[in-house]
């Protein structure tokens, strides 16, 4: 699993990554959400993950047609939103808007935490910003592994797919196997797959009856041990 995280100390010596939050803290670019929150990021910033977990949300307008009282049609524009993936804690993270899509941030648990800053200021530490441009390119080769996923035909493979590769990056060891360590709806499931919240809760099902997935307290989805370890 690749790491950002200060807790990696082999990474990132503590002293260096507590340099950065009393930077941002000084120069108030710090700032913890409760969960659900919506961030107030925007384009051109840079963003880490201090703690908890950012979930991404993609939203585009797509046409609809509405019929009127007078049999006429009219053209709307609606929001389709689709859940696009988390960013962990020691995690960069930056918002783009192209028209017509927009991306959004929420706090996906409770005391999560955020810094940001403007890219030049990474020039204060050239060793981290090389290590910020490397957990993106990481990003990118799961971005691609994420769409060879969704390319799948079978709903329930692009689900199984799906669920790997989040357990993959972020899964916790219990002793269920691999955990992730904070709930994800049916729903946010089915937005990320293109399915429904009713086709998700059934397939889940039956990866369950077949031992492919577990769950443990709280919901949290989980992967026996011997399938993370064998990818």
């Amino acid at each position: 699993m690749h790491s950002l995280s200060p807790e990696s100390e082999a990474s990132r010596p503590f002293l260096t990554w507590q340099r950065i939050l009393d930077w941002a803290q000084e120069h108030y670019r710090f700032r913890t959400f409760n969960k659900d929150e919506r961030i107030p990021a925007r384009s051109g910033l840079l963003y880490l993950v201090q703690r908890g977990a950012i979930r991404l949300v993609g939203t585009a307008q797509v046409s609809a047609r509405k019929s009127k009282p007078t049999s006429q049609l009219q053209n709307q524009q609606l929001p389709e939103e689709a859940f696009l993936g988390f960013v962990g804690a020691g995690q960069p993270f930056e918002i783009v808007a192209q028209s017509p899509f927009t991306l959004q941030a929420y706090a996906h648990v409770d005391q999560t935490s955020v810094l940001w800053m403007y890219w030049h200021d990474l020039d204060n530490w050239p060793h981290f910003r090389r290590e910020v441009l490397d957990a993106f390119r990481y990003q990118h080769q799961r971005k691609l592994l994420w769409l060879s996923t969704l390319g799948q035909r079978r709903t329930i493979d692009r689900l199984l797919g799906f669920l790997t590769l989040l357990i993959e990056e972020y899964g916790e060891p219990s002793d269920k196997g691999y955990c992730l360590p904070f709930p994800l709806t049916h729903a946010q499931i089915g937005s990320a797959i293109g399915s429904t919240r009713v086709t998700v809760t059934r397939l889940m099902g039956k990866l369950r009856k077949d031992g492919l997935i577990r769950n443990q307290d709280d919901n949290l989805i989980c992967l026996p041990g011997d399938s993370v370890a064998s990818r």
